[in-house]
């Protein structure tokens, strides 16, 4: 997998609206959602009751809950984005999320991202918009839509 390596945030700020690399495929997994749904004690049977999903889902098979796709957001930016001059990165919210598509489980997603925006935040800082969309392998509409914001501090 190719990942974007930045040496500070002003190189990373070169790419504001280009195309980042292409994430890697990832597996979602029962396992994943039922560690999901523990974490967050969401247990809906679409999610966790494989035999029921199976017999009365539309998908005939469990599904990913939307916020788990969200959720994978910061990896796969971690995972296609180095800053190397960067000592923290946090979460700083959400401006827009669609999921289109259910992830069904053993699906395969992957993220498309691009910078959307950079400002400052504070003196060592930036805040961060990025445009993501967590493709599903074979589908043609994607698990989620979001615009992500995050904080990256250097020192």
């Amino acid at each position: 997998m190719e990942t974007l390596i930045c040496k500070d945030l002003a190189a990373l700020r070169t790419h504001i609206g280009k195309q980042l690399p292409v994430g890697e495929w990832v597996t979602v997994t029962q396992q994943m959602i039922n560690a999901f749904a523990s974490a967050t004690h969401d247990f809906q049977w679409i999610h966790v009751d494989v035999e029921k999903a199976k017999k009365y889902s539309p998908f005939k098979a469990p599904v990913a809950h939307g916020f788990l796709s969200v959720s994978l957001l910061s990896k796969m930016l971690g995972d296609v984005v180095t800053v190397n001059s960067a000592t923290m990165g946090v979460n700083y919210g959400l401006n827009k999320v669609r999921f289109p598509n259910p992830v069904i489980v053993s699906s395969k997603v992957r993220l498309l991202s691009k910078i959307v925006g950079m400002d400052d935040y504070g003196e060592n800082g930036a805040k961060i918009t990025w445009d993501c969309t967590i493709a599903i392998e074979g589908a043609e509409k994607p698990a989620c839509v979001a615009e992500f914001v995050s904080l990256m501090f250097e020192s």
